[in-house]
Parts: C-alpha cells; sequence; structure tokens
C-alpha cells in the first residue's frame, strides 16, 4: 500500500484517525458539562490506566469537548519533583484568555489576573530566579499569594470559577501525569476541589494517570474518593480494536479479510497504541486490498523491533542495573500483579533489600503498586519483551 496514505498514527497523546472505544467516556463527559452549565453539582474526573491505552488522547478529546461548549480550558503535565504552582498558573492563564473576550467586564477579568500573577511569583526560588508569569497586570496582594499551596490554590481555583460563572461557563483543567504530582499539592489540589464542590463552583480538574492513581490521592486526603468520578481506560474490545483499523482504511478504500483482523487483535491486544503500530506496519508491508493476514504475519516483526526500541526499549534503558535485575525477576513471575515476596526469593534477595530498586522503578513510572505486597509493569506487554532480552 502507499505508504503516505498510511492511516495509522502510532504516537504518545498523538489521536489516532478513528477514535473507537471511548463513546461512553465522551457521552459521560458530555453530561458532565451540561450539569454543570445548568447549576447542577459535579465531581472532576480521573481517568487511569497503564500506558499505551490512549489516556492522553482521551483527555485531549475531553478537553475539544469543553471548548466545544465554550468554556475556559488549560492543559498541564506534572512531573516528579516539580511544584504544580507554575504549570497551574500557565494552564488558568490559558484558561482565562479562552474566555476573556466574551466578558463585559474587563476590569474583573484583569483582578483575577492579578491574582493570578500574585500565585506564580510565589513560584519563585529565590533572588536570581527572574522567572516571570507573562501577566501584563500588576499583582494583587491579599489574595492566594499566602505561600501555602492548599490556602493559595483553593483561593485561585474559587477566583477562576467566580469569572466564568459571570459568563454561564465553566473552567476545566486538564492534567497528565497526575501520578507525578508531589504530595503536598496534590494534597492541595484535593482540598480545593473539596471547597468548589462545596460552593458548586464551575471548575473541574479532569486527571489522567496510571492505575494507583486513586491510593495517591487517598493517601493525601481521606475524603478524596468522593472528590472524584474515577473512569478506568483500559484496552480495547475486539469490535473497537476492528473500527480503529478497518474505518480509517475504509476511508482509503482498503478492506481487511477477517484473519488479518484475527491476527491484529492477537498481536495487539487491543491497546491502542499497539493496534495503530501494528495497523500501520501491516499497512505498509501489504501490497494489494484486501489486507490478509499473511501480510500481518509479514510486518509483525517490523511493528516489534520499533517497539523493542521506542516503546519498551527507551523505559528499559531509564532503569540501573539493579531496577533491571528487578524487572527481570518480575517477568519471570507472569504478566499480572506480582508479590513483591516471589520478586525477592526469585532474586535470592531479603524483601527488604529490594525495596530502594522498587521505589525507584514507582517514581520512574516504570512500575505500580498494585495492591499492598504486589507490584505490576505500567506497560503492557512489558513481560514478553524482558523475556525476550538477553540476560
Amino acid at each position: 500500500m502507499d505508504p503516505v496514505r498510511n492511516p495509522y498514527a502510532p504516537g504518545a497523546g498523538q489521536r489516532p484517525p478513528q477514535l473507537a472505544g471511548r463513546e461512553r467516556e465522551t457521552t459521560t463527559f458530555d453530561v458532565v458539562l451540561e450539569r454543570v452549565a445548568h447549576n447542577r453539582p459535579e465531581r472532576s474526573l480521573l481517568l487511569t490506566g497503564l500506558r499505551g491505552v490512549g489516556k492522553t488522547v482521551l483527555l485531549n478529546a475531553l478537553r475539544s469537548q469543553a471548548i466545544g461548549r465554550l468554556w475556559g480550558t488549560g492543559k498541564l503535565e506534572a512531573r516528579p519533583d516539580q511544584s504544580i504552582r507554575r504549570p497551574v498558573a500557565a494552564a488558568l492563564h490559558m484558561a482565562i484568555r479562552e474566555i476573556a473576550p466574551r466578558h463585559r467586564d474587563p476590569d474583573r477579568v484583569d483582578a483575577f489576573l492579578g491574582v493570578l500573577k500574585a500565585f506564580a511569583l510565589k513560584a519563585s526560588t529565590g533572588p536570581r530566579d527572574r522567572w516571570q508569569p507573562g501577566i501584563d497586570v500588576p499583582a494583587t496582594k491579599g489574595r492566594a499569594d499566602s505561600g501555602d499551596i492548599e490556602i493559595d490554590l483553593t483561593e485561585l481555583f474559587l477566583d477562576a470559577a467566580s469569572v466564568a460563572t459571570d459568563l454561564g461557563v465553566g473552567i476545566a483543567l486538564f492534567v497528565d501525569e497526575m501520578q507525578d504530582v508531589e504530595p503536598a499539592d496534590i494534597s492541595a489540589v484535593c482540598a480545593a476541589c473539596h471547597e468548589l464542590s462545596q460552593q458548586d463552583a464551575p471548575l473541574l480538574v479532569v486527571g489522567a494517570g496510571l492505575p494507583h492513581l486513586p491510593a495517591v490521592l487517598s493517601t493525601s486526603k481521606s475524603y478524596s474518593e468522593r472528590l472524584f468520578s474515577y473512569v478506568r481506560i483500559d484496552r480495547l474490545d475486539r469490535d473497537a480494536a476492528d473500527a480503529a483499523l478497518c474505518v480509517p482504511a475504509e476511508r482509503e478504500g482498503v478492506t481487511f479479510e477477517p484473519e488479518a483482523l484475527d491476527a491484529l487483535y492477537e498481536a495487539s491486544g487491543g491497546y491502542p497504541y499497539f493496534v495503530q503500530a501494528y495497523g500501520k506496519a501491516t499497512w505498509d508491508s501489504a501490497a494489494t486490498d484486501p489486507i490478509t493476514a499473511g501480510d500481518v504475519r509479514m510486518a509483525a516483526p517490523q511493528a516489534d523491533s520499533e517497539l523493542a526500541v521506542g516503546f519498551f526499549g527507551s523505559r528499559y534503558e531509564r532503569a540501573t542495573p539493579a531496577e533491571r535485575d528487578y524487572m527481570r525477576a518480575m517477568a519471570t513471575l507472569g504478566d499480572d500483579a506480582v508479590p513483591t515476596s516471589d520478586v525477592a526469593v526469585t532474586l535470592d534477595r531479603k524483601p527488604a533489600s529490594l525495596s530502594p530498586a522498587r521505589d525507584a522503578l514507582i517514581k520512574k513510572g516504570l512500575v505500580y503498586a498494585a495492591e499492598r505486597g504486589l507490584v505490576a509493569f505500567t506497560v503492557p506487554h512489558f513481560g514478553r519483551f524482558l523475556r525476550g532480552q538477553p540476560t
């Protein structure tokens, strides 16, 4: 097939040509937006799942829905060991800029921007830090500038919501990699969302993170499970995976034989990133229409090689030798969550001696604590990749 016409798009956060299997989530979010527009109480939303299931893609799709409803939106990506003060300030600045042209009182908008600037400037790390938030109004004193992130974030969110209320819309703040938000900051986010819900203020936090994100939140605030609606994002079922492949191909006048779709689902496991990766390689390998199971078999080594380098290998290379030993031991025990005690037995080590390696892998986002005493890979098929590596 003509590679220029190849419709598939494997990439980090890159929207596929057909967003299949996520209709329930997008419909639910439409209801949330509509309820908020009618002054109905709603909880913020959290998407959780493994890497490669399309959380970032879905997060961006939900943001597009909010923009379509004329909401103010901003997005940030959390990073380990980084305060969220500056990223939140930038995201809310973006959100307010989206709705400000429709506001009838420019002074009211400027008043909020002054609060936002005061909040942002508290991120300064010292006299040599000359960072400025790029807001052309004086910083307001006495609001969102106490230096206590919990107090400041709550006041900032309430003021942003108030500006949106003037227009009969809301603010949606989209946070990717939310499990990496620092403990003090995640506690502040929970406290701010708690206050927003009590005042029916139209500001939603829509987060995406790894499967242990709910545990991160509950550790910071015991009431966090009541603040958010949790949505588990998993691999696609067979019908959705077929649609992700067939609909884009049909737009190009190409079809798949049923056996080819069988082979592609077996290879990809229904994980959206893998569906795109194997679909792209198969398209490039196929010579004629329809695409056959033979085409899939011919293309699979190329897809496997690209995944081994870009998707699996890049993560494996981030691990130290001790961390790689820990992951290889996990891989020998299977692809599901494994007991940390079994990892210790496999390595002939005491469990306590392996805690530094496990904790470092969790911090790097390579494994997560599925339950107490259990660990699992954050990346689907990672165990299979490791079992194929030379020891």
